[in-house]
């Protein structure tokens, strides 16, 4: 073996390796290093992942194989476009998470069990996109499942735990429905890996192929939190510390849809129409039901966490489109998503520091006091609408025109008139936290024993730089993307590609 090739093979599987070895030395580090190692353990692995996707994209897609097995029964990690640029916006995540964690603005409780589960979790974030193989892409989803719930239940606290319990059982019925498929596909096929399960299913009456996509599809889409099996949640995700409610939010449901696109595009690119067709009637009703569902609520993280439902509709549409550019719209649009709903969350707690409330009807008056913020949270607040010339707009525009081009025109209306409800969604934050009165301002009146106006609130406390800084970072990103989208884009192309090439 070559130092050229035992380096790339190093180089393939570091998004994940390094991950879980920072998370071993944050569980054995004594607790004053762990915040430093955990931070630093997290750019390391943010570099390497870029790395990796700058090799790819000059060189082609690299893989490597474990086990001392020949293909296609080793251990095989695969290094394509899709994955390795999912790979650094996941690396993105977890460092920014991280950073906004060392900020303390809404932090959670620094137990020796949180960093460690942190960087399981993104290891296993980064197995999934870089596996080559159906069962170790189970594997990686029954890791992620074991490092959400730690984060759930790792600190004290009644909400905590019944949402921890929420999304194990929800969750771990999708994995036992993924686990069932498996066996049916290696029942049939005798094969797991991708590039052999893509030759072995297209030999399957059409019928067979169209149920195994059905039963995987079940799976998946329970994990991305779709229509109509979403209600996990919301029902869970509001109670956790602010980075790890963005962490969650970046990542854990475009697992799911990642999985469906890679699956759907990847291994079973032949499917009859009919399940692009359902699989577009299902993107639609989950856009629809997670605005209606944000358009309801008053409390910020419940609004959010409706619109990671209805964003996920969005890309389940683009990935219905077919091959081409409809799996390339749904690249741009996930990698775009990711980036911005993170965000979302992170200023909605710098909201909240600085003298807001999570609960809108509580909240006001921040623009008087924090204009700077009010104009940070419109960057990936209008870019969730598809507002130009931010990274959302180019988002929406891939998804829209494929749809009208392809002759789905009521699912392109669809996305346009949920697009119009997502704005009211944000001008409903904007208006309530930044514009109107804070709670009480209207009421002050002189006191009849001085000359100044009754107090009604305590002056908010001054903003940590770590956390606006983390902020301005990711909004920064949303604004090049949309002023240059062709960098994204061809990223985008060069999946969509990858994924139509053979075997």
């Amino acid at each position: 073996m070559s130092p050229g090739f035992a380096a790339m093979e190093a180089l393939v599987a570091a998004p994940l390796l390094l991950p879980l070895a920072v998370g071993l030395l944050c569980g054995l580090l004594p607790r004053a290093w762990v915040r430093s190692a955990s931070a630093i353990g997290a750019f390391v692995s943010l570099l390497a992942a870029v790395a990796l996707l700058a090799v790819v994209m000059t060189q082609g897609t690299q893989d490597t194989a474990f086990g001392d097995w020949a293909l296609p029964f080793a251990i095989q990690l695969v290094a394509d476009p899709l994955g390795a640029a999912m790979a650094v916006v996941a690396a993105l995540m977890g460092f920014a998470s991280i950073v906004f964690q060392l900020s303390g603005v809404d932090a959670a409780e620094e137990t020796p069990t949180l960093h460690p589960l942190l960087h399981l979790l993104l290891a296993a974030v980064a197995g999934a996109f870089l596996t080559g193989d159906l069962f170790n892409l189970y594997v990686w989803f029954e890791l992620m499942l074991v490092a959400a719930v730690g984060l759930f239940i790792h600190q004290r606290g009644r909400l905590l735990q019944e949402a921890g319990f929420k999304y194990f059982i929800v969750n771990a019925f999708g994995t036992l429905v993924f686990l069932a498929a498996i066996a049916w596909v290696y029942a049939r096929t005798g094969h797991l890996n991708f590039d052999a399960l893509e030759v072995a299913l297209a030999a399957l009456p059409a019928h067979e192929q169209l149920a195994l996509a059905a039963t995987l599809a079940l799976g998946f889409l329970l994990k991305a939190g779709a229509f109509p099996l979403f209600g996990w949640l919301p029902a869970s995700y509001h109670v956790l510390p602010t980075p790890v409610l963005a962490l969650f939010a970046g990542l854990l449901t475009k697992v799911g849809v990642y999985a469906i696109l890679r699956v759907w595009g990847d291994v079973m690119p032949g499917l009859v129409p009919a399940a692009n067709e359902a699989l577009g009637w299902v993107a639609v009703a989950t856009m629809v039901v997670g605005v209606l569902g944000a358009a309801f609520h008053w409390d910020m993280r419940r609004i959010l966490a409706f619109h990671i439902i209805s964003q996920i509709g969005y890309i389940l549409l683009a990935i219905a489109l077919g091959a081409g550019e409809g799996h390339a719209a749904a690249t741009f649009y996930t990698i775009h998503h990711i980036i911005v709903k993170a965000n979302l969350f992170l200023i909605a707690a710098l909201m909240v520091r600085a003298g807001g409330d999570w609960d809108l009807r509580r909240a006001g008056g921040l623009w008087k006091t924090h204009p700077w913020l009010g104009l940070l949270f419109l960057v990936p607040a209008l870019s969730l609408v598809g507002i130009p010339p931010l990274s959302g707009f180019w988002a929406k525009l891939l998804v829209v025109r494929e749809a009208f081009a392809g002759g789905h025109a009521a699912w392109a209306a669809a996305a346009l008139l949920v697009g119009f409800l997502t704005l009211y969604s944000m001008m409903k934050i904007w208006m309530e936290g930044f514009w109107k009165p804070a709670p009480g301002a209207a009421d002050a009146k002189p006191s009849p024993h001085a000359g100044s106006p009754l107090p009604t609130r305590s002056a908010a406390p001054a903003l940590p730089r770590m956390a606006v800084a983390t902020c301005a970072t990711l909004a920064a990103i949303t604004v090049v993307i949309g002023l240059a989208p062709d960098g994204l884009f061809g990223i985008a192309q060069a999946a969509a590609a990858a994924m139509g090439a053979a075997p």
